[in-house]
């Protein structure tokens, strides 16, 4: 099915912010390409929109901007394409046998909506239970930013957090609530800059209605130093 034939059915799907599922869509040579010569077709490729916008390519500021956006694009805001940067989630006996759930709130979140490769910007609360190991507290906030470096749709941003954190922590107990703007619903169509997207994906005891509650309870909680 080509996408020139079915422009306005495309259109919907971006704006009715529908995605297709829990895995990134990756094809199968994502990583058959070297990130320098990524940075290079991408380069010319973003050249090539920026002439065809009119803009004058010469012009000291501009000269430089295709090059600063293809490095931008492979090593930072989409870098979490990349497997080879997940992020070593090493596990701890839990020796001092905490046996409540120890929550991570107000993660920062900075990605990028796959639909108009807008930004996404706002916070992740994430939590678990121990079943008998433990993980170092900023591998949570790395997981979080690993997945959130890639063109995303945030319910699967949500979902794909916790399903890592259940693997790492081998327990189901883990619950993630990402509440996020995004650019592409503040900055254009329409362009509503105070609402912003609530998305919650809760595994195991989280499910129950008094855990999650607690859980939702200590987000709320006003953290200040």
């Amino acid at each position: 099915m080509k996408i020139d034939n079915n422009i306005e059915e495309y259109d919907s799907l971006g704006e009715d912010h529908i995605g297709t599922s829990s895995n990134t869509p990756l094809r199968m040579d994502a990583f058959k390409l070297s990130n320098e010569e990524k940075i290079d077709i991408i380069k010319d490729d973003v050249r090539h929109i920026m002439e065809t916008l009119g803009l004058d390519l010469t012009d000291d500021s501009l000269n430089g901007t295709p090059n600063r956006v293809a490095k931008m694009f492979v090593n930072e805001i989409f870098g979490g394409l990349n497997p080879k940067r997940k992020p070593k989630a090493s596990t701890f006996d839990n020796k001092y046998k905490y046996g409540e759930m120890l929550v991570e709130k107000n993660i920062t979140v900075y990605s990028t909506c796959e639909h108009h490769l807008l930004p996404i910007v706002g916070k992740a609360h994430v939590a678990y239970i121990s079943n008998g190991t433990v993980v170092g507290l900023s591998k949570m906030n790395r997981v979080v930013d690993y997945f959130a470096k890639r063109p995303q749709v945030q319910e699967r941003l949500t979902i794909q957090i916790v399903k890592e954190l259940q693997e790492v922590l081998n327990t189901q107990d883990v619950a993630c609530v990402i509440d996020a703007k995004h650019l592409c619903v503040n900055s254009r169509g329409i362009r509503d800059i105070e609402s912003s997207t609530v998305t919650s994906e809760f595994g195991g005891k989280f499910k129950e209605e008094t855990t999650r509650r607690e859980f939702l309870d200590y987000i709320k909680l006003d953290t200040k130093f």
